[in-house]
């Protein structure tokens, strides 16, 4: 199977490691290291993931130690297609620190963005045909619940 180009927001891959009960975020991880996505991957998306995974408060429930997190993360970028950003579109999103995640799909031309915070990506300034999706809407899409 062809994989697709995917925007996976980092309250996905953190939701996977953080608590048992992560089951749609760890099939759409799943997914990506079955090649059945390809995750897209830029600098500030670097970023802000590397800076969730240094919040040891947010994995007290989790199963997976610090070192486990960090060499699960290398593994996830190892996966990922890295995408350069020479143009920033400022979508103007209702959270500013989401306007990245917009820009690197339209720089990688990827269709879809994986996010739990989908009223943060609501009313843009700048319109595109982008599908902003939840795990489980992405799943459903593709029967895979």
């Amino acid at each position: 199977m062809a994989s697709s180009d995917i925007v996976i927001d980092t309250n996905i891959f953190t939701g996977a490691l953080m608590r048992g009960d992560a089951g749609l975020n760890r099939k759409v991880l799943e997914m990506a290291f079955r090649d059945e996505i390809r995750p897209v991957m830029g600098d500030a998306l670097y970023l802000e993931y590397e800076s969730l995974l240094s919040r040891a408060h947010l994995y007290e429930n989790s199963a997976f130690t610090a070192a486990e997190r960090s060499a699960f993360f290398d593994d996830f970028c190892s996966i990922c297609r890295w995408v350069e950003i020479h143009y920033r579109w400022r979508p103007n999103l209702r959270d500013e620190g989401d306007n990245h995640v917009v820009e690197l799909a339209l720089a990688a031309g990827s269709p879809t963005i994986l996010t739990w915070n989908i009223k943060d990506y609501r009313h843009p300034d700048l319109l595109t045909d982008l599908s902003i999706l939840t795990p489980a809407e992405y799943l459903r899409v593709k029967k895979r619940l």
